[in-house]
């Protein structure tokens, strides 16, 4: 009893490496990698400051040469004529639509292609899913003019459907749940088969609450291809009432070039949304590409 209570009783000599550390910390409050990402984080960070600054300042400011680096006030006339003068409430609503349906769909449809790629094995499994990533590399540009014609033939040109039917699914949606699927053990959804359940209860019952970082990795990522996009609704769109944002925005600019109050205030609206998303699912998103991986 006596020889224990000695022996922890006697203090513990600090490892070289554990003395090492403890004098880094003294001479440096946080970590020296710190000293490189900051000035990074500041460069990305520096468009978007000036943008919300720009956005406050009167017109005669912002054309003031040299420039104004900080507006004398808050002047808030572009937001006013944005939200007031255009049809930029119609336009912030049709993005909203498209990009909600396409972040839905991914969810289930990737969810369960994901699922099926991961857990079944059928005839071409492999082959289908090496056909599908293949899909991936092709360029939208030679991919653009067959899907005009197919939605042409479905009636949907000039229609928020002609946006929302290609974005239902995507391969890589399909491909990152199966990827964090695979990670996943076996052994808890065959408890789950031996209790009776089918593929479909395991997959919502079991799988899916667990694959919350995959959730958010994908609606997330989906939200922003589908709330930037430009391309496609430029080809689809013609009439100003289904314009989306980007595409609204990119017509508003071009004719109000000369308020440009107006037109940085269209383009804060614009990230806010794309900022908001991605704050909110920035611990699970990142929890998902670091341990999905790229398993086989």
């Amino acid at each position: 009893m006596t020889a224990s209570m000695a022996v922890a009783d006697t203090p513990v000599e600090p490892s070289a490496a554990q003395r090492r550390g403890g004098k880094r910390r003294r001479w440096l409050p946080f970590s020296p990698w710190h000293l490189l990402l900051a000035p990074l984080a500041l460069g990305f960070a520096l468009p978007l400051l000036w943008l919300l600054l720009t956005s406050v300042m009167s017109d005669a400011e912002i054309n003031r040469f040299p420039p104004a680096l900080w507006p004398d006030g808050i002047d808030l006339g572009g937001y006013r004529y944005v939200l007031g003068n255009a049809m930029f409430p119609r336009w912030f609503a049709n993005s909203f639509i498209v990009s909600s349906v396409a972040v839905a769909s991914n969810l289930l449809l990737g969810a369960l292609g994901g699922y099926a790629f991961a857990r079944m094995r059928f005839a071409g499994s492999r082959l289908l899913l090496g056909l599908m990533l293949a899909t991936m590399i092709i360029p939208f540009q030679l991919t653009m003019i067959p899907t005009f014609l197919v939605m042409k033939e479905l009636g949907l040109i000039d229609t928020l459907g002609a946006l929302i039917v290609p974005a239902l699914v995507t391969p890589f949606a399909v491909f990152l749940f199966r990827q964090f699927f695979l990670s996943l053990p076996r052994e808890m959804e065959e408890a789950a088969w031996i209790d009776g359940c089918s593929r479909l209860r395991v997959l919502v019952s079991i799988i899916m609450p667990l694959a919350r970082p995959a959730l958010a990795t994908v609606a997330v990522l989906t939200f922003l291809a589908t709330w930037n996009d430009l391309t496609w609704p430029l080809i689809a769109i013609n009439h100003d009432t289904q314009y989306t944002l980007q595409l609204g925005l990119t017509t508003f600019q071009g004719q109000h070039h000369t308020r440009w109050s107006a037109v940085m205030a269209g383009n804060v609206l614009t990230v806010l949304p794309v900022l908001a998303a991605f704050l909110f699912a920035q611990k699970t998103f990142i929890q998902s590409l670091t341990s999905s991986g790229l398993k086989g």
